[in-house]
């Protein structure tokens, strides 16, 4: 056929578009895996390597932490962000956050802000100061990872307007005041684990290391309910208004 003029996609750039797109395809799923794999290999490090010390708990400067746990940080927009401290973390493993307070709401000083899922496991978390809800942290709800790995940054709950943020942060711990806390806040909780394993009979090797009798990072992960729930009574209820 005049002006007709084939060419063989085997002569030309095609074979080599060919490959790419090939490499692609197998690079994709190849990618997924090595992402999963290293998500496994990070939880085993935690749960068979990893102890809970004090050295090892973060404690940022400029940020006011309430007795339940929970820290607060005024921005200079006049907001405050509110979160989960490093030890809670720490102390309880992955858990999912849920109900959190929608923007617009109202908020006081120790009501209910959020709550902290493990399965059947359920703790409760209680606003440090009392605002207006500006921005729920949404982000949580998908991906609750980054609460564990960016307590203070990416992982915060909320953000609010405050309403008496000097009169009702004026108790809270700061900087060197903070970090003697959690040193505190950690013997506290070595007796509650102590307390708790002879009440409930549980089993010590969950949540102490064999080496050294250290305690395990994320000792409650295992736990049963009833532990769970004591700790919300005996360890994490302050009344904070």
């Amino acid at each position: 056929m005049d002006g007709f003029t084939y060419h063989n996609i085997f002569d030309t750039k095609g074979i080599e578009y060919l490959v790419i797109i090939s490499f692609f395809l197998l690079l994709i799923p190849f990618w997924y895996y090595l992402n999963w794999q290293t998500k496994i290999t990070r939880q085993r490090i935690k749960e068979e390597l990893g102890s809970l010390t004090d050295n090892m708990l973060k404690v940022p400067q400029g940020l006011f932490f309430s007795r339940n746990h929970t820290w607060a940080h005024l921005e200079k927009s006049g907001i405050a962000s509110i979160g989960l401290d490093d030890m809670m973390m720490h102390i309880t493993g992955d858990v999912k956050v849920e109900n959190i307070r929608q923007t617009g709401e109202i908020i006081k000083k120790g009501d209910l802000l959020a709550e902290m899922r493990q399965g059947a496991k359920v703790l409760k978390v209680f606003s440090p100061v009392s605002g207006e809800v500006i921005k729920p942290n949404t982000t949580l709800l998908e991906n609750a990872e980054v609460l564990t790995d960016d307590p203070y940054g990416e992982g915060y709950l909320c953000k609010v307007k405050p309403f008496k943020w000097v009169e009702e942060t004026n108790t809270y711990y700061l900087a060197e005041n903070a970090n003697e806390w959690s040193v505190k806040e950690m013997d506290r909780f070595r007796r509650f684990l102590t307390s708790v394993t002879v009440k409930y009979s549980a089993d010590s090797s969950k949540i102490i290391l064999q080496d050294g009798g250290e305690i395990r990072d994320q000792p409650l992960r295992d736990m049963p309910d009833k532990v769970w729930d004591d700790f919300q009574i005996n360890f994490l209820n302050y009344n904070l208004t």
